[in-house]
């Protein structure tokens, strides 16, 4: 004859006072887990996030400059159009060059010669011209943005071309002929006297030596030569950067 069932032993009150303790410590460790995430506000919208983010200015500092050099400055910077590269902006109306560096800060601002010709446009073929053969009226310096490049011209003297096609380059400034009075002219104080070239960019020795040149070679440049037929920011479709009013203090 079988062994009648045997049921278990019924749990001791030893146990279930464990069991409790148990679930006591278990559901006051995920507590304190929680605290310190529920104490932390939400992340803000991506849109609060943005306005968050103080926008990148170029950094003129106390150097005096037009409202249409600091807007296409502005805007390169704060659009990405440089995409990692230096910026340099030409001012012909002003006759003034600007170099800023990737992160906004000016490196250095000096006068320039520009081409004696009125005008934003290149003449077709004047690049291939003798320099002799060159009309007065082809002597423009073009408006636009060029990628910057280091180089050397027929005189093996080293450059930075602007528009390689078309022969304009930034370089020093050459004071050959006496009579043009390239020194004079760069240290005057009126920009009305600095169109002189044949469509190159003069510039004092020691801003090409010192800023332009070591600017280029060690991260790269974009060039935006401002118009002077027309808006330069309807020429590179350039926009005003807001820039956000300070906190005012109580």
């Amino acid at each position: 004859m079988a062994d009648p069932p045997t049921h278990p032993a019924a749990p001791s009150p030893e146990f279930f006072d464990g069991l409790r303790k148990g679930v006591l410590l278990g559901a006051a460790a995920a507590l304190l887990l929680a605290w310190p995430a529920a104490r932390q506000p939400p992340p803000a919208p991506p849109q609060q996030q943005a306005a968050q983010v103080p926008p990148r200015l170029a950094q003129f500092g106390s150097e005096p400059a037009s409202a249409e050099a600091r807007l296409v400055a502005n805007w390169a910077l704060h659009s990405g159009d440089p995409q990692g590269r230096a910026v340099v902006v030409v001012d012909k109306k002003d006759a003034k060059v600007y170099a800023f560096g990737r992160d906004g800060a000016l490196q250095g601002a000096a006068p320039a010669l520009l081409g004696s010709a009125v005008g934003d446009h290149t003449v077709p073929g004047v690049g291939d011209k003798p320099i002799a053969q060159v009309l007065p009226s082809e002597r423009t310096t073009p408006a636009g943005r060029f990628i910057a490049e280091p180089g050397t011209n027929a005189q093996g003297e080293d450059v930075v071309w602007v528009d390689y096609g078309a022969a304009v380059s930034m370089h020093r400034v050459r004071p050959l002929v006496k009579a043009e009075r390239r020194l004079e002219r760069l240290a005057s104080a009126t920009p009305r006297d600095n169109r002189i070239s044949f469509g190159c960019i003069n510039l004092p020795v020691a801003f090409y030596e010192n800023v332009l040149s070591p600017l280029v070679r060690g991260t790269g440049a974009v060039v935006y030569v401002l118009p002077e037929t027309q808006p330069a920011a309807a020429f590179f479709g350039a926009y005003e950067v807001p820039v956000p009013a300070p906190h005012a203090r109580s």
